[in-house]
């Protein structure tokens, strides 16, 4: 049996099981509606606004633009100006290789050496996603290398070497936090002890501005662990996070908002000045905090899984302080993809495993769960496996159908419209509201395989989706 069957078919056992559970700056210029410049897009939040993407999919789905064989990674791909940037991993380098967005034809191509070996068995390749300005490509590879090179030519520009010029210790996973850019200051969370967990660089040059976060923010904060009601910092500590940073303005006030292995921190973009922190910290050890957090005009929505659950935080009018509006440990657990906040309600998967994983819609005021969907609400003793070609088969039409089950999957918002991207490759169009989810299409592409763990990317009327050996580019468009 091939290595997608057995996927398929364990993937198959672990919902059937869990049923019968249950039974019991530089940025000068802004983006076009055809870029996807940044990690989440052009607003960092996954959301963007509708370029006139088709609500009406044909039978066999929206069509395949062009598909490329590429090396492992989980970063998604970045596009600015018709180019296309995607870091990914063959053999013993790291490659940041840019492709016209249009055709997928190269245009040049950048390697750096690295050894990284992902320690839980995971693919090597790098995690973050390439940030791009009008003339700038800046990456940040599995083992802490952050490289600058010059859009148009791949030309280095800079390079630092973030393990060796900060006492960074071991860590799950690699790195896999992507930079922001605020005014000329590319912000990094490094994970570097004691007090350089947050890192500005200058973006012209990769000189240091700043570093912040560490010990000095956390040596004695009050816990919500029953045993150890003050932490006591070790210096040994992993301060590294998989959370990007995302900078807001509240009341006035410029923050730059970074969830950081122990929790959430406010600093200054100017100075790396602490304005607050908020402990956010799973008590298991073998933990990470991947989801970015949603600003909400003065108020912050985290979440996590590992136990760690959710909390909406409100920031005091001096911008010094917050106060918890609510925390609550079950009602979203998101473990990578980010929520999305759309008038007054948080969209968003929930779920440590792929078992658990199902997209919920909460009530932001009451952190309350409106409704939850896992993707599939037949009976699963309808499907079956076509051991000759894997696919999924209902077992009353005899057609395969897409992986039924969301598992934890990444939610994107187009206009009005959410794409719900399944880690097995199963994608759907969607209306979601909080009277519920209205499903408008679904598809899968047999070049995406599981895992489907980087989010997708919606540039103008083309959606780009990538696995562990494939770049795909999907034509949304209207079909004729």
């Amino acid at each position: 049996m091939s290595r997608s069957v057995v996927a398929i078919v364990i993937g198959i056992g672990f919902f059937l099981a869990l049923q019968t559970r249950a039974a019991e700056p530089e940025n000068t210029a802004k983006p076009s509606a055809d870029d996807w410049p940044a990690f989440l897009g052009p607003l960092g939040t996954g959301v963007t606004h509708d370029a006139g993407i088709s609500a009406h999919w044909p039978p066999s789905g929206p069509p395949v633009v062009w598909s490329k064989r590429i090396g492992s990674g989980y970063s998604s791909p970045s596009i600015r100006g018709g180019k296309l940037v995607i870091h990914h991993r063959l053999r013993n380098s790291e490659i940041v290789e840019c492709l016209h967005a249009e055709s997928g034809e190269p245009i040049w191509k950048v390697d750096t050496s690295s050894e990284f070996r992902d320690p839980y068995g995971y693919n090597n390749g790098p995690r973050c996603t390439p940030l791009l300005t009008e003339t700038r490509c800046y990456t940040f590879g599995a083992e802490g290398l952050l490289l600058c090179v010059e859009l148009a030519s791949g030309k280095k520009l800079w390079e630092r070497n973030t393990a060796k010029d900060f006492y960074v210790p071991q860590h799950f996973f690699g790195v896999g936090c992507t930079p922001i850019l605020e005014g000329n200051l590319l912000i990094v969370l490094v994970g570097g002890q004691p007090n350089a967990a947050v890192v500005a660089f200058r973006a012209d040059t990769g000189e240091t501005v700043w570093q912040s976060v560490g010990k000095d923010t956390w040596d004695g904060t009050k816990t919500d662990w029953p045993t150890e009601p003050k932490y006591r910092w070790t210096g040994n500590e992993m301060a590294v996070s998989y959370s990007s940073p995302i900078a807001a303005t509240i009341h006035g006030k410029r923050h730059v908002l970074c969830l950081t292995r122990q929790g959430l921190v406010s600093v200054d973009p100017s100075d790396g000045h602490l304005n607050f922190n908020y402990w956010f910290c799973s008590r298991d050890y073998e933990s990470v905090t991947a989801a970015r957090p949603v600003v909400i005009g003065d108020k912050i929505f985290v979440s996590a899984a590992y136990k760690v659950g959710s909390a909406l935080l409100q920031v005091e009018p001096s911008g010094r302080a917050v106060k918890e509006l609510w925390r609550d440990r079950q009602n979203m657990l998101a473990h990578w993809s980010t929520p999305i906040h759309v008038g007054g309600f948080i969209y968003g998967f929930s779920g440590r495993h792929e078992p658990e994983g199902e997209l919920r819609c909460l009530e932001l005021a009451t952190g309350n769960v409106v409704w939850k969907n896992r993707g599939y609400d037949g009976d699963v003793e309808q499907l079956n496996v076509d051991p000759a070609t894997g696919q999924v088969l209902d077992k009353t039409t005899g057609k395969s159908i897409p992986f039924p089950f969301f598992g934890r999957g990444s939610l994107t918002m187009v206009g009005n419209h959410f794409l719900v991207l399944g880690e097995r490759g199963t994608l759907v169009l969607a209306e979601m509201s909080p009277k519920g989810f209205h499903e408008l299409g679904r598809t899968s592409f047999k070049d995406i395989e599981y895992p489907v763990w980087p989010s997708p990317v919606v540039a103008g009327k083309r959606l780009f989706l990538r696995d562990e050996n494939t770049l795909l580019c999907v034509d949304l468009s209207a079909q004729k």
